[in-house]
């Protein structure tokens, strides 16, 4: 299943995008581990020679752990005077809490899973100030970190970095290009040709055109509504900041309800499958696996998160967003896992060189071929043994044709409610004002509860 993070806004946490299945045995950490002096020595050469303990927390879910083991396998090679220790598992965001509240954490920290928000932990002073290093940090390759970034770290501050999203997300809209190629239906690219070949879908009578997963509304929310948003927005992005930053008439402004008209436009042609208000992930994913629905909004994690699943000859097609005007660009709606270090470090340098050793091309590509997932990292995947999905999927990314918006993130009461009025505006129970009136309604209360 795609797992979660909540992001506290002042009051609570939003559930958003990964995996929660396939853990591995989980390193319970220890108390408090008597820490060597952090170091680092001059080479001669230019070079610092890393020295000292040094610990990395990371989260174990439907990801694995085969590339951390193996990339923190690579760094110690690479730094034989440094004394490593990995805690990971499960659930080793909750057996390490006590740790960051105690002020003594690792060294470095991979922000994802049950338990894990990054920006709960800069409001709670835990994360080091990363800006300076990180303008100019250059990877293990020479290159420039920022400039390789599919997305770019969130600013929970103004002009101040905490994080840096390692892992790269994003919902999309998929379908079974063999079953496309079998029927001479027409791979879409923007909203006119989605619309023309869900019409030849319909008439086919062979499958619903469109189906979702009703019980989790937030992967239509994500792959269909943010991407229309942003696009009827003439591809300013700043719309989705307005949104997260909860301000008073967004959720009526123009783009919103332009975004709100394409759904009411899905629901109004029949192209909804009827069955998927009563679905959630798996069953939706299955069906639409099954060939029972030619679309699903969905998220990168489909493929391994089904591989058990998936038809033989099955060739997954995908488009990060289908609401743009034709021969306008793609939006990808993003969902990260972010890198951090601890504000009470004891070896920052080991730290960031680590970070400056998986932020490679090399890296994102092991990582591709593990996880079929993708590192936020720009490169080529066509020589590697990645997915099929994952090599379009980065080509997608990196591409001036791609406008990556940052991610939404709203406190989960707002997020609930505009769930459930989602569902409802498909349903056709209610209108796109209304829709619009319900968030407006929940908003002003969550901006009331952060000034309290």
């Amino acid at each position: 299943m795609k797992k979660s993070k909540w992001l506290n806004m002042g009051v609570s946490l939003l559930l958003i995008s990964a995996f929660a299945a396939g853990c591995s045995k989980t390193a319970a950490p220890t108390a408090t581990p008597a820490a060597s002096p952090a170091a680092t020595t001059d080479t001669g050469s230019g070079a610092k020679k890393l020295t000292g303990d040094f610990e990395i927390q990371y989260f174990v879910g439907g990801y694995g752990d085969t590339w951390w083991k193996a990339a923190i396998d690579e760094f110690q090679k690479a730094n034989p005077d440094l004394k490593i220790k990995q805690s990971a598992g499960a659930k080793i965001n909750d057996q390490m809490k006590p740790r960051w509240i105690q002020g003594n954490p690792p060294d470095v920290v991979y922000i994802d899973g049950a338990g894990a928000n990054a920006r709960t932990m800069f409001q709670d002073g835990q994360l080091m100030d990363i800006t300076d290093w990180l303008k100019t940090a250059k990877n293990a390759d020479g290159k420039n970190i920022m400039d390789m970034l599919i997305s770019k770290p969130e600013e929970y501050e103004a002009g101040k970095y905490y994080d840096i999203p390692l892992v790269f997300g994003s919902w999309g809209t998929f379908w079974d290009r063999a079953e496309f190629k079998k029927n001479n239906w027409e791979e879409p690219k923007d909203w006119e040709s989605f619309l023309a070949v869900g019409d030849k879908i319909k008439s086919s009578g062979k499958m619903s055109v469109y189906i979702h997963t009703g019980v989790y509304p937030y992967y239509i929310n994500g792959a269909f509504l943010d991407a229309a948003t942003v696009a009827a927005n003439n591809y300013d992005t700043s719309i989705i900041k307005k949104i997260n930053n909860m301000e008073e008439g967004v959720f009526k402004s123009e783009p919103v309800m332009k975004s709100l008209d394409k759904l009411v436009e899905l629901r109004d042609k029949g192209f909804i499958d009827k069955g998927s208000v009563a679905l959630n992930h798996t069953d939706s994913q299955t069906q639409f696996l099954q060939h029972k629905a030619a679309f699903i909004p969905n998220g990168l994690w489909i493929e391994n998160e089904m591989k058990k699943d998936v038809p033989q000859g099955f060739e997954f097609g995908f488009i990060p967003s289908i609401t743009q005007d034709k021969g306008a660009k793609s939006v990808a709606i993003p969902t990260t896992a972010m890198m951090g270090i601890a504000k009470k470090a004891k070896n920052p340098e080991a730290a960031k060189a680590f970070i400056e050793f998986i932020f490679t091309e090399k890296q994102a590509a092991k990582w591709a071929e593990a996880t079929g997932a993708l590192l936020n990292i720009k490169t080529n995947l066509d020589s590697t043994n990645a997915s099929p999905l994952a090599k379009t999927a980065i080509k997608s990314y990196s591409s001036p044709d791609t406008v990556v918006a940052p991610e939404p993130v709203i406190p989960e009461d707002l997020k609930k409610v505009r769930n459930d009025a989602t569902i409802a505006l498909t349903q056709g129970t209610i209108t796109k004002e209304e829709w619009a009136k319900r968030l407006e309604d929940e908003a002003a209360k969550q901006r009331a509860k952060l000034k309290k």
